[in-house]
């Protein structure tokens, strides 16, 4: 097991003296640097289901790969790692541990708990949102990552009670306390519910779902108003901003999106990705494709744009996703004025 100096990297107490760079971001208030793009864990757990046997992954993967692939984001200078003890019911927690080995303390690492599941079986069977299950999740997330500390520990409920989460808030105080976490956030799209976390004296974040088709103005002036990251995912549209989907084209068998559930827009049953999303982006490509990007680094670059608290997590399932993301970084934010005209074509 890693044990962690007494110093960390990437920490800064007075975060003034870090002016925002397109490579490193403070992590809220907590202190920490991170690098401004970070890596989405969900894919590399491979398959997984809810138990009526709805995919809850992306399909196979290959864990070689996917070590190779975060060896890769390492070299090109990705420092924040996000995953969950639920993505492939504690898959994606071990390779992504396996594969940070003796380069742990370089890294920020982030995980969530709150759901429950059968890793035998690889199958989600409910939620826990007890203080008691808590630290049983954070116990057996610190085993599966093989480290003795969490960077950031994240709430996987979105819709948590919020009385309940205040108690889990002062959970996450109790386990900054005790060098078990450094920092903690929740992962919810609801400015309401975030604003409960945001009150505790260590909370660094709100993981939401920001994309440049799907907006979240209310959680970025929370977060402004706050102190804290804005931790994006779905900063790709689960993939429709990649440019590798075209109308009709069915998707594999064990891949999320291939039978969305309701809270998934822009993929239908069966017929893969929705038209009308696909053309919304294809009104896009001319600006996002500007200064050398693909239309993935486009993407990320209007996220940046958009506030100078974003973190993007994109996942990544290869070596050469790790490259194409890791390339936004170089390239940086897009322009004001693109982001008008962006704002201008959409309607907004």
């Amino acid at each position: 097991m890693e044990t962690h100096p007494h110093t960390h990297p990437h920490t800064d107490t007075d975060t003034d003296t870090h002016p925002y760079t397109p490579y490193t971001r403070p992590l809220g208030r907590s202190g920490i640097q991170v690098s401004a793009l970070g890596f989405g864990c969900w894919a590399i757990g491979g398959e997984w289901q809810a138990a009526d046997g709805q995919p809850l992954g992306w399909g196979k993967v290959d864990d070689e790969e996917s070590v190779r692939a975060v060896h890769r984001a390492l070299d090109l200078g990705v420092t924040f790692f996000d995953t969950a003890d639920a993505y492939g019911t504690g898959h994606s927690e071990r390779v992504l541990g396996r594969a940070l080995g003796k380069r742990r303390a370089d890294v920020v690492v982030a995980t969530k708990w709150g759901n429950v599941f059968d890793e035998a079986t690889r199958t989600l069977t409910g939620q826990d949102d007890t203080p008691a299950h808590a630290r049983r999740a954070l116990t057996a997330s610190l085993d599966r990552l093989g480290t003795d500390h969490v960077d950031l520990y994240q709430l996987h409920l979105s819709d948590a009670d919020p009385e309940r989460a205040a108690e889990l808030r002062d959970t996450c105080e109790e386990f900054v306390r005790q060098g078990l976490i450094r920092a903690y956030a929740w992962s919810t799209d609801d400015p309401d519910r975030a604003a409960v976390f945001a009150e505790g004296p260590h909370c660094a974040a709100v993981q939401h779902r920001l994309n440049i088709l799907q907006d979240a103005p209310e959680l970025l002036a929370l977060c402004e108003e706050s102190g804290l990251a804005s931790i994006n995912r779905s900063p790709l549209a689960m993939g429709l901003l990649t440019g590798k989907h075209t109308p009709g084209r069915a998707l594999e068998a064990g891949d999320i999106r291939s039978t969305p559930p309701a809270w998934l827009p822009g993929f239908t049953a069966d017929s893969g990705a929705d038209p009308e999303w696909l053309g919304r982006v294809e009104a896009l490509r001319e600006i996002l494709t500007s200064g050398g990007r693909t239309l993935a680094q486009g993407a990320l670059a209007w996220i940046w744009a958009r506030s100078p608290r974003t973190v993007p997590i994109p996942g990544f399932r290869s070596v050469a996703q790790a490259e194409e993301n890791a390339g936004a970084l170089a390239k940086g934010p897009l322009t004001a004025d693109q982001v008008a005209e962006i704002d201008r074509i959409l309607g907004r």
